[in-house]
């Protein structure tokens, strides 16, 4: 947004980057010629290492868990003009991690934690009209995060020149305290930095078409809540998030100083153990999804388009709701779930005074809690999207008083700023002992504990339930346990979306050793890396929604080795399917076909016979089919589903998630039969050219042993397809041309 009085803008262009230790790098004479050019968002750890072809070591100090990824120092720098007369922050949206920060070789300070976001006024070391340097160092050293982190400034930077009469760093609060069918009643509380007397305020509130339906000329001081009025509200939900914009213009001595603009919706939610979560008055179970926040072939990229697609995707599983885990998001992803219509759980920590790994967040958590809670909170206050904060998963010792006690002290500190929405926490290994923690909790969140939900309500009749975390494998249980029981508000599946690091928990699983190499994908998503639905979603489709049918096949030998040592609790797997009917070599020899389907009864067809119908055993069906390569046709009441034997690959399809954009493109590369067919042997490297105002961010093909890059301009396919990420940076339109060996080369224009 920008007005004469008052710039706030995207920070992000033409920043100096050395991975590596550069001593002296914070002067602001230093000479960063020779460093490389980048754009924000900036994630080192995606980046091949120097040197080779590829981000993946098996030697890299995260192992397992940061998916053999590489972290390390790496350094910022940008060259920046202010203006006269002008109150100058930089604001960063996420840092990981270990931020220090200077300004002009003036050091403004640290900041630890890579997830919350922060802020510094750095109007006293700025010289106005001349050249100013920001410095950024970044360490993500040392064993501290259990899954894939990045590394670097992977969210958006900002620099605001504000008016010194200007509204204070996150100081808009709004809430609706009274909705009716015929009015909402709506608070603004607005904070000045000011030394003004004479200060006035105009509210403007426009609704989705950008009509004003109400305004506010006030008085105002350091502090002031202002109340106002709208007639007939249309309300926020997860089928309609209709959204309504404050416009907020602040004057001294009749002078516009600043302006803000924020959305926000009007929605009312509560909690009990008898109508469960009620979003609007209305009964609506959860249907969650817990999710980390990389962006797949991107890293830890935080591109706005990537995040919103993440949210796409989500809605068109089934699902309403999602967990931060274990931290909180980027703004974009908040403003995405609030336009498109995602409950969120914002989530603070994944470890407070205990940690999990020698230097996680335990290190800071004494000094830094309560200003990472702030960060989090007063930040995303005006999300109607989020339903519940939490304050951290899987806390060690939670049996203990001494951590049920910080519990009871983290939730008040929450409800200190926000007392709208309540609290909770993913808790494993429920137990009685664990009952003190639990009661500080609003909503108690229960990792993979179904067996618990009827026991646990007998003895505590008013707890609120639902899985905070909930194994893929067990699906229908955790859902059904869901639909039975109104005090299981909801179940959040580890995981929505498949991740970088915790490599192969979701095949090979518990415990981990290096030797799981090259093994660099969680592999326990509903949807891949890449976007693209694993078989566990099209059954949680069979599970969540009316009219679905699949049909998938077990390979006759495992896709991966497997693990004999795997602990019998580690469940993250999914049934050893595939959408694959190519078994050239297995002719007449059975296989077993798996259908997920919403209906009753289902009838399955190879080659236009019959081969019996059967009745649907928990959304499944399956049969024996002595293999014949043609189709297999699965006919259910609803629907039809089949698979069919592709022919050699013949051409390359191109598709796109948007031929028009301002950002990011994702484009899928099949490779194909003559009759359009996917064929899932193939595995042929494809490789990409580019020109126009555009550049390739990302590619990948979602194969969890990969250690392909994911920068270079070239990807193989496995399971017949691959993905290139194309980012828009200028005017006019993108050409991106596919070529792979023996094939006809393909062409796609992407306009901004």
């Amino acid at each position: 947004m920008s007005t004469a009085h008052a710039q706030r803008y995207l920070f992000d262009e033409n920043w100096r980057f050395y991975r590596g230790a550069a001593q002296g790098a914070e002067d602001i004479n230093f000479n960063d010629s020779a460093w490389r050019t980048v754009n924000l968002p900036h994630d080192w750890s995606i980046e091949d290492l120097p040197g080779t072809t590829s981000p993946f070591n098996p030697g890299a100090l995260n192992q397992v868990s940061g998916g053999f990824t590489t972290g390390g120092t790496g350094w910022y720098r940008k060259h920046f003009k202010t203006e006269e007369g002008k109150n100058t922050v930089i604001q960063f949206d996420g840092v990981y991690m270990n931020a220090e920060v200077w300004v002009n070789g003036k050091k403004l300070g640290k900041h630890p934690y890579g997830y919350t976001s922060f802020w510094y006024d750095i109007s006293a070391y700025v010289l106005p009209s001349k050249d100013n340097v920001v410095a950024v160092k970044v360490r993500n050293e040392g064993e501290n995060s259990r899954w894939y982190s990045g590394s670097g400034i992977y969210r958006h930077v900002w620099l605001h020149s504000l008016d010194p009469v200007h509204f204070d760093q996150w100081g808009v609060n709004i809430t609706t305290p009274k909705i009716t069918a015929s009015s909402a009643t709506i608070n603004i509380q607005t904070k000045l930095q000011t030394n003004f007397r004479q200060i006035t305020m105009i509210i403007r509130i426009l609704d989705a078409n950008g009509k004003e339906v109400a305004i506010r000329h006030a008085p105002a001081t350091a502090n002031t809540t202002h109340e106002m009025e709208i007639k007939n509200p249309v309300l926020w939900s997860v089928t309609s998030p209709v959204l309504y914009t404050a416009e907020m213009t602040v004057f001294a001595n009749g002078r516009p100083t600043d302006s803000l603009t924020t959305t926000f919706g009007i929605r009312t939610i509560a909690f009990d153990a008898v109508k469960g979560f009620q979003l609007n008055g209305q009964s609506l179970k959860l249907k969650g999804g817990c999710v980390h926040h990389d962006n797949g072939p991107l890293g830890a990229k935080a591109y706005d388009r990537a995040e919103e697609r993440k949210v796409e995707l989500l809605k068109a599983s089934g699902y309403n709701a999602v967990r931060c885990a274990h931290n909180p998001p980027s703004p974009a992803f908040l403003d995405a779930c609030d336009r498109l219509g995602m409950l969120v759980i914002d989530e603070a920590f994944d470890t407070w005074q205990n940690g999990k790994n020698p230097e996680d967040y335990h290190l800071y958590f004494k000094d830094w809690w309560q200003r990472d809670i702030e960060s989090m909170v007063y930040r995303d206050r005006n999300h109607p999207s989020i339903i519940m904060w939490s304050i951290g998963n899987e806390i060690p010792h939670r049996e203990k008083p001494e951590v049920a006690a910080m519990a009871v002290t983290l939730r008040d500190f929450i409800k200190g700023i926000d007392t709208t929405r309540p609290v909770t926490c993913g808790v494993n290994g429920i137990a009685e002992d664990k009952d003190p923690f639990l009661a500080a909790l609003d909503i108690a969140g229960y990792n993979y504990a179904p067996d618990k939900y009827e026991t646990d309500h007998q003895r505590m009749p008013q707890r609120i339930i639902m899985a905070t975390e909930s194994f893929p494998l067990d699906a229908y249980k955790y859902w059904k346990a869901v639909e039975d029981h109104p005090w299981v508000i909801g179940d959040f599946v580890w995981t929505a979306f498949d991740y970088i690091g915790e490599a192969s928990i979701g095949w090979l699983g518990y415990m981990q050793k290096q030797s799981f190499y090259p093994w660099n994908l969680a592999y326990c998503g509903d949807i891949d890396i890449c976007g693209w639905k694993r078989p566990q979603s099209y059954f949680r489709d069979a599970l969540w929604k009316e009219k679905q049918l699949s049909v998938f096949v077990r390979p006759p030998q495992p896709s991966f080795k497997t693990n004999p040592d795997k602990i019998d609790w580690s469940r993250w797997e999914w049934q050893d399917v595939t959408d694959n009917w190519n078994w050239k070599g297995y002719e007449n020899k059975p296989l077993k076909v798996v259908v997920y389907t919403s209906d009753k009864q289902v009838e399955l067809f190879l080659n236009g016979r019959s081969l019996g119908k059967k009745k649907v055993d928990s959304c499944t069906a399956e049969w024996e089919v002595p293999y014949e390569a043609g189709t297999l046709k699965a006919v259910s009441k609803n629907n039809t589903a089949t698979l069919t034997t592709a022919a050699e690959p013949t051409q390359i399809t191109l598709t796109a998630d948007k031929t028009t954009t301002k950002d990011l493109s994702y484009i899928t590369v099949n490779l194909t039969d003559a009759n359009g067919i996917r064929n899932p042997l193939a595995e042929n490297l494809v490789k990409f050219e580019i020109s126009g105002p555009g550049i390739i961010a990302g590619v990948g093909n979602a194969n969890p042993q990969s250690l392909e890059s994911y920068q270079l301009p070239q990807r193989k396919a496995w399971q017949g397809r691959c993905l290139v990420i194309i980012k828009v940076e200028g005017s006019g339109p993108i050409t991106l041309t596919a070529k792979t060996e023996g094939l006809p080369t393909a062409i796609m224009t992407i306009n901004r």
